[in-house]
C-alpha cells in the first residue's frame, strides 16, 4: 500500500495533515492552518519540493 496525506480539523478549529507510511504509521504532521486550502498547498508543496530534498545530518556522534 502506498502512503498518503489525510487532512483533518484538531480541537482548535486549524487545519492539519499527516503523512502516513504504507503500513499505516504517521510519518509527518503539519502545523496547523486556517484553512482546508491552506493545508492542501502544504501538502503540494512537500509533493513538489521535497523527491531531491537533500539530507542533512545534524546529530552529533
Amino acid at each position: 500500500m502506498a502512503g498518503k496525506f489525510e487532512v483533518f480539523v484538531d480541537k482548535a478549529g486549524k487545519f492539519h495533515f499527516h503523512l502516513k507510511a504504507g503500513n499505516g504509521e504517521i510519518v509527518l504532521e503539519s502545523q496547523g492552518y486556517e484553512s482546508k486550502e491552506g493545508a492542501k498547498k502544504g501538502i503540494a508543496s512537500i509533493q513538489t519540493n521535497a523527491p531531491g530534498a537533500e539530507i542533512v545530518d545534524l546529530s552529533v556522534t
